[in-house]
C-alpha cells in the first residue's frame, strides 16, 4: 500500500471533514507539523475540536485555524503565546477543555492503548475535577480521565521509510508518538523519506502500522516562539 502523498492537500483530501475531532503534535512551535497545519487551513473544515499541548502563536500553527475561524473547541494545556486565543475565549466564542499536561499525554496514549478510561491524582480539588468521578485507592483520592480518540492525528516526524517507521529528532518528538498511536487516521510530515531497509531498526521510534499517510516537507519554516539574545 503506498503511504506517501504528493502534497499535505493531497494527504488531507477525503479525510478530513466538518466537526471532527483533530489531534495535532507539537510542544509550542517545536516538532509541529507546518505543511499539514496550513493544508487544514486551505481546506476550508470547519467547527473542529483540535486537542493540542497549545495552540501556537496568532499567526502560526494552531494560530491559523484560530485567525480562520475553523476552531470551536481546543483540548490543550498550555493557552499562553496567542491573543487572539485569548480573545475568542474570553469573549465566549471558543471552548477550552483545559488539561494537565501529563494527563493529556496519558489520555492520547491510553486512546492508543484501547484502554477508555483510568484514575491520576493529578487535578483533585481544583477546577479540573469538576464533574468527574473521584474514588479513592489506598487512602488517596484519583480522578476519572477519559481518553482522547482523534478522528484524525497530524504528526510531525523527522524521518519516514515508505512503511511509515517514523524517527523523531531530539525535543521534536514531544507529544508525536502519543498523538500518532491515538488517531483513527494518522497522517505524518517528515522532513526526509527513505527507502525500506535504509533505517536501522533500533533507530525506529515509532513503528509504521500506526501511520496511514505521509507527506515531505523538506524545508520547514521551524519558527521559534520567542528568541531571546544575549546583550553584546
Amino acid at each position: 500500500m503506498n503511504k506517501v502523498y504528493a502534497s499535505a492537500r493531497e494527504a488531507l483530501k477525503d479525510v478530513v471533514a466538518d466537526g471532527q475531532t483533530i489531534a495535532v503534535g507539537g510542544f509550542g512551535l517545536c516538532g509541529i507539523p507546518e505543511a499539514l497545519i496550513a493544508a487544514l487551513r486551505d481546506s476550508g473544515v470547519k467547527n473542529l475540536t483540535c486537542i493540542s499541548n497549545n495552540a501556537g502563536v496568532d499567526d502560526f500553527g494552531l494560530g491559523k485555524l484560530l485567525s480562520s475561524r475553523q476552531i470551536r473547541k481546543m483540548i490543550a494545556s498550555y493557552v499562553g503565546e496567542n491573543k487572539e486565543f485569548a480573545r475568542q475565549y474570553l469573549a465566549g466564542e471558543l471552548e477550552l477543555e483545559f488539561t494537565p499536561q501529563g494527563t493529556l499525554a496519558e489520555k492520547l496514549r491510553a486512546g492508543g492503548a484501547g484502554i477508555p478510561a483510568f484514575f491520576t491524582p493529578t487535578g483533585v480539588g481544583t477546577v479540573v475535577a469538576e464533574g468527574k468521578e473521584v474514588r479513592e485507592f489506598d487512602g488517596r483520592q484519583y480522578l476519572m480521565e477519559r481518553s482522547l480518540v482523534p478522528d484524525v492525528s497530524l504528526v510531525k516526524a523527522d524521518t519516514a521509510d515508505r512503511s511509515g517507521n517514523l524517527v523523531f529528532r531530539k525535543t521534536a518528538r514531544n507529544f508525536n508518538p502519543d498523538v500518532a498511536v491515538a488517531g483513527k487516521v494518522t497522517i505524518v510530515e517528515v522532513e526526509k523519506l527513505v527507502e525500506l531497509g535504509d533505517l536501522d531498526p533500533d533507530s525506529v521510534h515509532l513503528p509504521g502500522i500506526y501511520v496511514n499517510r505521509i507527506v515531505v516537507n523538506a524545508h520547514p519554516e521551524k519558527r521559534i516562539e520567542q528568541r531571546t539574545l544575549r546583550s553584546a
